[in-house]
């Protein structure tokens, strides 16, 4: 394994990140402003995601079409979510049709809210998980949040289910199903955003160049 197929889930805008509403607009709450905000996250992630040299191909699942719009205009394929909600259903889903095209890939689910994530904290990782796979010491992997207690990403060896477990608590849960924690210095990828605290700590590493518009427009925004 040397790269890996993504799939990153992106919720409705004027659903995600409930607990981040007025960051953009010093507290006043604007929906328009939070949903630039919401969509301006998963955009920095994308891009760092293609800029990656081990992700062989990203699929974004989404419903939202400002996000499918959005996406699609640079070249990320996105598909609609299944009939069942849920992220990890988006993941499961998402990791299935993924391997339907190639059943020998190695698949991954990263998180939406990654806006200091850097292209060579992700090639790294995965370079981390290829070893660990090709050891035999674990067939799926995973990074912890900041925190030590989320999972901002997992990946899964081919022939591998990658058996999705995101959600509070979710590191414990990877962990005890089998995954393997990565243990590399990776800042950007552990620090998803959810509150104002988690923007100011992403804001510290560098934030990419959607989001950075949004909380601070200049002329070339």
């Amino acid at each position: 394994m040397s790269t890996v197929d993504l799939v990153v889930p992106v919720k409705q805008l004027n659903a995600a990140k409930s607990r981040l509403r007025g960051a953009a607009d010093q507290g006043i709450g604007d929906a328009g402003a939070h949903a630039r905000l919401a969509l301006a996250l998963a955009h920095d992630t994308v891009a760092a995601v293609r800029a990656a040299t081990r992700v062989r191909h990203l699929l974004v699942i989404s419903s939202d079409p400002v996000v499918a719009a959005e996406l699609g205009a640079v070249g990320v394929e996105v598909v609609p979510d299944g009939p069942v909600p849920g992220l990890n259903m988006a993941y499961a889903s998402g990791a299935a049709l993924l391997r339907e095209r190639d059943p020998a890939a190695a698949v991954g689910a990263l998180q939406a809210d990654l806006p200091a994530l850097r292209p060579g904290e992700l090639d790294d990782a995965v370079a981390a998980a290829a070893a660990l796979f090709g050891s035999g010491r674990a067939g799926r992997a995973f990074c912890a949040d900041a925190d030590g207690t989320g999972t901002t990403f997992l990946l899964a060896a081919p022939a591998v289910a990658l058996d999705p477990l995101f959600g509070v608590g979710s590191a414990l849960r990877h962990r005890e199903s089998g995954a393997h924690p990565l243990a590399g210095d990776w800042p950007g990828i552990r620090r998803d955003v959810d509150t104002a605290d988690d923007l100011r700590e992403a804001m510290d590493l560098g934030l990419g160049d959607h989001t950075r518009c949004v909380l601070a427009p200049t002329p070339r925004c």
